[in-house]
Protein backbone atom coordinates (compact mmCIF):
# COMPACT_ATOMS: atom_id res chain seq x y z
CA UNK A 1 0.00 0.00 0.00
CA UNK A 2 2.80 2.41 0.69
CA UNK A 3 4.21 1.38 -2.89
CA UNK A 4 0.83 2.70 -4.57
CA UNK A 5 0.95 6.13 -2.05
CA UNK A 6 4.38 6.97 -3.23
CA UNK A 7 3.13 6.63 -6.89
CA UNK A 8 -0.12 8.29 -6.60
CA UNK A 9 1.91 11.38 -4.28
CA UNK A 10 4.30 11.75 -7.08
CA UNK A 11 1.76 11.51 -9.90
CA UNK A 12 -0.19 13.98 -9.06
CA UNK A 13 2.89 16.12 -7.23
CA UNK A 14 4.52 16.30 -10.42
CA UNK A 15 0.98 17.65 -12.28
CA UNK A 16 -0.26 20.15 -10.41
CA UNK A 17 3.39 21.25 -9.84
CA UNK A 18 3.32 21.44 -13.61
CA UNK A 19 0.14 22.90 -14.02
CA UNK A 20 0.26 25.38 -11.09
CA UNK A 21 3.55 26.68 -12.96
CA UNK A 22 1.61 27.12 -16.54
CA UNK A 23 -1.20 29.40 -14.28
CA UNK A 24 1.36 31.57 -13.04
CA UNK A 25 3.59 31.99 -16.06
CA UNK A 26 1.43 32.45 -18.45
CA UNK A 27 -1.84 35.24 -19.14
CA UNK A 28 -5.26 34.60 -19.21
CA UNK A 29 -4.99 34.96 -22.62
CA UNK A 30 -2.82 32.45 -23.59
CA UNK A 31 -4.36 30.21 -21.31
CA UNK A 32 -8.26 30.08 -22.39
CA UNK A 33 -7.65 28.15 -25.29
CA UNK A 34 -6.96 24.87 -23.42
CA UNK A 35 -8.57 26.19 -20.27
CA UNK A 36 -11.96 27.94 -21.31
CA UNK A 37 -12.67 28.37 -17.09
CA UNK A 38 -10.06 30.86 -17.36
CA UNK A 39 -12.56 33.24 -18.86
CA UNK A 40 -14.58 33.48 -15.49
CA UNK A 41 -11.62 34.80 -13.18
CA UNK A 42 -9.59 37.60 -12.82
CA UNK A 43 -5.69 37.46 -13.90
CA UNK A 44 -5.19 37.28 -10.08
CA UNK A 45 -7.31 34.95 -9.02
CA UNK A 46 -5.84 32.34 -11.74
CA UNK A 47 -2.35 32.60 -10.68
CA UNK A 48 -3.73 32.07 -7.25
CA UNK A 49 -4.95 29.14 -8.17
CA UNK A 50 -1.62 28.37 -10.33
CA UNK A 51 0.69 29.47 -6.83
CA UNK A 52 -2.10 27.36 -4.88
CA UNK A 53 -0.74 24.63 -7.06
CA UNK A 54 2.50 24.93 -7.38
CA UNK A 55 2.62 25.25 -3.35
CA UNK A 56 0.67 21.91 -3.14
CA UNK A 57 2.53 20.10 -5.72
CA UNK A 58 6.05 20.54 -3.83
CA UNK A 59 3.83 19.98 -0.42
CA UNK A 60 3.14 16.70 -1.94
CA UNK A 61 6.65 16.18 -2.55
CA UNK A 62 9.71 17.61 -0.38
CA UNK A 63 8.34 16.92 3.00
CA UNK A 64 7.83 13.35 2.36
CA UNK A 65 11.26 12.88 0.10
CA UNK A 66 13.34 14.74 2.96
CA UNK A 67 11.43 13.30 5.96
CA UNK A 68 11.20 16.85 7.25
CA UNK A 69 8.05 17.19 8.72
CA UNK A 70 6.19 14.48 6.24
CA UNK A 71 2.69 15.24 7.39
CA UNK A 72 2.73 18.15 5.37
CA UNK A 73 2.23 16.57 2.61
CA UNK A 74 -1.28 14.89 4.08
CA UNK A 75 -2.26 18.82 4.86
CA UNK A 76 -1.31 19.21 0.93
CA UNK A 77 -3.42 16.45 -0.14
CA UNK A 78 -6.32 17.55 1.83
CA UNK A 79 -5.52 21.48 -0.01
CA UNK A 80 -5.31 19.67 -3.04
CA UNK A 81 -8.99 18.00 -2.15
CA UNK A 82 -10.59 21.45 -1.55
CA UNK A 83 -9.02 22.78 -4.46
CA UNK A 84 -10.26 20.01 -6.85
CA UNK A 85 -13.82 20.33 -4.83
CA UNK A 86 -13.87 23.94 -6.62
CA UNK A 87 -12.47 23.15 -9.70
CA UNK A 88 -15.53 20.14 -9.57
CA UNK A 89 -18.31 23.00 -9.09
CA UNK A 90 -17.14 25.99 -11.39
CA UNK A 91 -16.75 22.82 -14.60
CA UNK A 92 -20.21 21.65 -13.16
CA UNK A 93 -21.67 25.26 -13.57
CA UNK A 94 -20.23 25.91 -16.94
CA UNK A 95 -21.31 22.56 -18.14
CA UNK A 96 -17.97 21.01 -19.34
CA UNK A 97 -18.25 17.53 -17.63
CA UNK A 98 -16.69 15.31 -19.94
CA UNK A 99 -13.69 15.59 -19.53
CA UNK A 100 -13.02 18.55 -17.05
CA UNK A 101 -15.32 17.15 -14.31
CA UNK A 102 -14.22 13.49 -14.47
CA UNK A 103 -10.56 14.68 -14.42
CA UNK A 104 -11.01 16.66 -11.50
CA UNK A 105 -13.28 14.23 -9.48
CA UNK A 106 -10.39 11.79 -10.33
CA UNK A 107 -7.38 13.94 -9.00
CA UNK A 108 -9.73 14.75 -6.55
CA UNK A 109 -9.85 11.18 -5.23
CA UNK A 110 -6.34 10.53 -5.12
CA UNK A 111 -5.64 13.12 -3.43
CA UNK A 112 -8.08 12.27 -0.23
CA UNK A 113 -6.48 8.61 -1.07
CA UNK A 114 -2.81 10.34 0.15
CA UNK A 115 -4.80 12.14 2.48
CA UNK A 116 -6.39 8.81 3.99
CA UNK A 117 -3.05 6.75 3.70
CA UNK A 118 -0.06 9.51 5.13
CA UNK A 119 -2.81 10.59 8.00
CA UNK A 120 -3.86 7.02 8.71
CA UNK A 121 -1.46 3.84 9.29
CA UNK A 122 0.72 4.65 6.29
CA UNK A 123 2.15 7.67 7.31
CA UNK A 124 6.11 8.68 7.18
Amino acid sequence: MNVLLWVVQILIGLAFLGAGILKVTKSRAELQPTMEWVEDFSAGTVRFIGAAEVLAGLGMLVPSLTGIAPVLSAVAAVGLVLLMAGATITHVRRKEVVPNVVVTVALLAMAAFVAWGRFGRFAL
